[in-house]
């Protein structure tokens, strides 16, 4: 019993990192291609303040996505090639949903962070870990609900939401050390 429960733990565990990877990969991917031409093209808002921001560049968008989708592509082609049926099956659309959706859950994020006089790279702490779970989960819904309901139990969202801060911290963490990100959060 205690065996069985615990494998059921470390199964969900592993499902809910397998689910996220397009969107984890996404979301730190973006950093190493961002720079050039930001998102918001420089334009203020009614207060003043900048839409998003010069940390979100076009550059850093498509980049961010298309390693998210490729790494979603890798899993597929692992998935497949090894049979591993016990992990949820992704998708062209599911990946694609995910490493975008986590990238406009950040430039939201962004669009709030700037409306409430917070500073590129000022710390922010639940939205900044949490940002890309929300908007990755939020569009996976809209475009492949049916596959979420068989993939998104409540256990494996909880366990999104306990690997998501681990793995943001110490993206950062890794980030700073080598120089591309300007603060370890």
């Amino acid at each position: 019993m205690i065996v069985e429960t615990v494998l059921a733990i470390l199964a969900t565990f592993v499902s809910a990192f397998w689910i996220m990877v397009p969107a984890y990969v996404a979301n730190a991917g973006a950093v190493p291609f961002g720079g050039g031409t930001p998102v918001d093209f420089g334009k203020n808002a009614k207060d003043g303040r900048r839409y998003l921001g010069d940390g979100k560049t076009w550059r850093g968008l498509i980049g961010g996505i298309c390693v998210g989708v490729l790494f979603g592509l890798l899993q597929i082609f692992l998935a497949t090639t090894f049979h591993w049926d016990w992990l949820p099956q992704h998708t062209i659309v599911t990946i694609t949903a995910l490493a975008t959706g986590a990238l406009l859950g950040d430039m939201v994020k962004s669009y709030f962070k700037r409306r409430s006089g917070k500073g590129r790279g000022e710390k922010w702490p639940i939205a900044d870990m949490y940002d890309l779970v929300a908007g990755s989960l939020v569009l996976l819904a809209i475009c492949a609900w049916p596959w979420v309901m068989e993939y998104i139990t409540i256990w494996v969202f909880i366990a999104i939401l306990i690997w998501t801060p681990l793995l943001h911290r110490g993206a950062n963490i890794i980030g700073y050390l080598i120089g591309i990100k300007q603060v370890p959060w």
